[in-house]
């Protein structure tokens, strides 16, 4: 690991034990963007769940992408950052979605710099690291609160559904076929831990 890296990663996992410890309130987050609702009027479609009903700018082009899309796939959302002792979980998350794709997982992940400013960079320098280290090819989003008042409204509906908005980089998400928040998982949950792998298996073989 380069030395930079290496520096950025001792950084964060110290950080992150400190925020465990005070309550972990984000500092410093950016103003989130307001994604628009899928639905004309903010309603919701027969065939897209309420969880899935917003539309993002895709990471690697700033083109907007509805959510929708994937209805009827089990959804792991992950709040994301490149400078952390968690970031060498971009390798997990990729092999997590390229093992199960075909069974209709997708990863989702949103870069945020709430938690000690550990995504500073832009969506082109976001996209390129995220690609060129670890060969990320799941969808990412741009850079956007989570936490708190800024939050994008994904993870703002996520926060009031689970009663917990992510405490630090690399908080997950689990969302089933239906739109049914399955659960939320620690930053230290890796993507190759059995309860998260056992979650994901059982919402992959219930019907949408």
């Amino acid at each position: 690991m380069r030395p930079i890296l290496l520096a950025a990663a001792l950084s964060c996992t110290l950080s992150f034990h400190a925020a465990q410890a005070q309550g972990n309130a984000p500092q410093g987050a950016s103003p989130a963007p307001t994604p628009a609702p899928a639905a004309a009027g903010g309603g919701t479609s027969n065939a897209c769940p309420a969880i899935l009903n917003y539309r993002f700018n895709r990471l690697q082009d700033d083109a907007p992408q509805n959510l929708c899309n994937y209805a009827g796939k089990v959804v792991l959302v992950v709040n994301t950052a490149s400078y952390c002792g968690f970031t060498s979980q971009y390798e997990g998350l990729e092999k997590l979605y390229a093992d199960y794709a075909p069974k209709g997982l997708v990863v989702l992940g949103f870069p945020s710099n709430d938690f000690g400013g550990q995504e500073p960079g832009d969506s082109k320098q976001i996209a390129d690291f995220c690609y060129n280290t670890y060969g990320v090819k799941f969808p990412m989003f741009s850079k956007s609160s989570v936490a708190g008042k800024a939050a994008n409204p994904l993870h703002a509906r996520l926060a009031q559904i689970t009663g917990t908005a992510p405490k630090w980089n690399f908080y997950k998400y689990l969302i089933d076929r239906n739109g049914k928040v399955v659960d939320s998982y620690s930053s230290l949950v890796t993507p190759d831990d059995k309860k998260l792998l056992g979650a994901i298996e059982k919402a992959l073989a219930q019907k949408s």
